[in-house]
């Protein structure tokens, strides 16, 4: 069974003894790509270029690793971006 670290949900820095996880962003048929793209800037912070690269990468790809970080810091970004109907998992 995993073990997830005990941190802040602002706090993006990791110690040595915690594993970085992966935010991905998978592709939908549903919502428009104007419409992630927000999301991404709005919920990630991502800059207008970074967002739409990820969004595209998701599109065209199937998804996207749109941040990395502790599960903690991603976990609550994540629930965001899923509240809003994007396709997200944590890996």
């Amino acid at each position: 069974m995993k073990q997830y670290p005990d941190k802040k949900a602002s706090d993006s820095s990791l110690s040595d003894k915690e594993e970085e996880y992966k935010l991905i962003l998978y592709n939908d048929n549903f919502n428009s790509i104007d419409f992630v793209i927000n999301s991404l800037i709005k919920i990630c912070k991502h800059s207008a270029d970074q967002a739409t690269q990820c969004a595209f990468i998701a599109h065209y790809k199937g998804k996207s690793i749109i941040k990395k970080g502790s599960y903690a810091f991603l976990k609550p970004m994540k629930d965001a971006l899923s509240n809003r109907g994007l396709n997200t998992g944590i890996e």
